[in-house]
């Protein structure tokens, strides 16, 4: 995308807190995201080494809320059955009409006592979230809390993040960074942009010239690389910068979002900004030559053996549901002339060159339901015939979003002119170096990503 493409440091996009959860006048406490329902009452509570915990979780969920716990800025003591005052519970109840979904939950605070109820560990970690938020520094050690009656359930199953380590490479502990911000303002999903022509960032076992060659490119700061030449070196080579993951630490850093009620979602670009691997592998171009293309050869068969093999260890790694595939911005000039996709067109009756997009999105579709997995794409998805059950992601405005709904598809509302944070939020002489244009942080929070010209059946796609 080309607001991606010019100074990200970090790219990303925000299914924007306050329209995650319901909206609400806000009250004389501040929460992110606003809960459905705010009460305020009289006094507060004092959560202090004296307050004493109770809780009906059980098994690993049990195992990992002693470890989250732990890290609380106060040390709660175990309650006894006779304890009624100075207490926090926090209590897995059957569904209600007050938690209709695993992660609504209700907050309730007296002086007496701090009451977290949900039907899911989600549910309670997403309250806790809440109270964290409410907790003021009162005396050495201890928090006061504001009385308080809170329901609270989401308003979009998908609240996510995309940060861009492609580009600009990110560490294992700046992502648990990441994830311990997101979980404190609700937010469920952790995208990777794994793979761009900035670098390749994922291991591969079958595929070893991805980050031995795809990952190390001429200059770290990626700006300066995209209008140097655009070279990679080999890991070993003088002046290589660069870096991967592990399959080691991405099964680390699933495991810390997991701790956090995170899903991880993987993207691994096709059939444009894959110069990268082009670059390691030649013979998956129409050209057959580095650094002469950008997209796949979709009518080389061996570049669909590529795909597969490489989202078969994606998928041994991350276990969402989804996995985003790209599909933006290809060029497809190559495809005009390429004697492979030419011929793939006509054994195929592919009328243009986005029809063969589409047969590439098609058939990669089908081989992530045949594993039990969506698709999840950019906008650009939709050119010569969306997938049967792809997802739609509209960066490029809310139209491709729209036009998904209206066809019966699921869509997530990333539109750059409010979710992509790489804009200057100040006057630019005050900031980082950024992309350009002016987006506040005013803008972000008042974006409403359901449009108005959708019906209300429409609207419950909008995810």
């Amino acid at each position: 995308m080309n607001i991606r493409k010019e100074y990200p440091k970090v790219c990303l996009f925000l299914w924007i807190l306050g329209m995650c959860f319901h909206a609400h006048p806000i009250l004389a406490q501040s929460v992110i995201p606003v809960p459905l329902k705010m009460e305020q009452g009289t006094g507060s509570f004092l959560l202090s080494e004296k307050t004493k915990l109770y809780t009906n979780l059980q098994g690993g969920e049990a195992e990992l809320w002693e470890n989250y716990l732990k890290a609380l800025p106060v040390q709660l003591k175990e309650a006894r059955m006779k304890d009624r005052k100075q207490m926090l519970f926090l209590l897995i109840t059957p569904k209600t009409p007050q938690l209709p979904s695993p992660e609504s939950y209700t907050l309730s605070v007296t002086s007496q006592r701090i009451e977290i109820r949900a039907t899911s560990g989600a549910g309670l970690f997403y309250g806790m979230q809440t109270l964290l938020q409410l907790m003021q520094p009162a005396s050495t050690g201890s928090y006061s809390v504001p009385s308080v009656e809170i329901e609270d359930t989401p308003r979009f199953a998908y609240r996510g993040l995309m940060l861009d380590v492609s580009r600009h490479f990110s560490t294992k502990e700046f992502i648990k960074k990441q994830i311990d911000a997101l979980a404190y303002y609700k937010i469920n999903r952790l995208h990777l942009h794994l793979t761009d022509a900035a670098g390749w960032r994922l291991e591969i076992k079958k595929y070893p010239l991805l980050t031995d060659f795809a990952a190390w490119r001429t200059d770290p700061t990626w700006k300066k690389w995209w209008n140097g030449g655009r070279k990679y070196l080999r890991y070993d080579e003088p002046g290589a910068s660069g870096g991967y993951y592990t399959q080691d630490d991405i099964r680390e850093i699933l495991e810390y979002a997991r701790q956090h009620y995170i899903t991880m979602i993987p993207e691994i670009e096709m059939p444009s900004h894959s110069e990268e691997v082009l670059a390691a592998y030649p013979q998956l171009s129409c050209s057959g030559e580095p650094y002469k293309n950008s997209d796949f050869c979709v009518g080389n068969e061996e570049t669909f053996t590529f795909l597969e093999n490489v989202l078969t260890e994606v998928m041994e790694l991350f276990p969402s549901e989804y996995i985003h595939v790209g599909g933006d911005e290809a060029g497809k000039s190559a495809w005009k002339t390429c004697p492979k996709c030419q011929k793939r067109m006509k054994d195929e009756h592919l009328a243009n060159v986005d029809e063969l997009q589409s047969y590439l999105i098609h058939r990669i579709e089908k081989f992530l339901n045949n594993h039990g997995r969506r698709l999840l794409g950019w906008d650009e998805i939709l050119q010569g015939g969306i997938a049967p059950n792809a997802t739609v992601m509209s960066w490029r405005g809310e139209e491709g979003g729209i036009a998904a709904v209206t066809s019966g598809h699921h869509a997530i509302m990333t539109p750059g002119a409010y979710c992509y944070l790489d804009s200057y939020q100040d006057a630019p002489y005050s900031q980082p170096e950024a992309i350009g244009g002016y987006l506040p942080l005013k803008k972000v929070y008042a974006y409403d990503p359901v449009p108005a010209s959708l019906t209300a059946e429409q609207a419950k796609l909008v995810y």
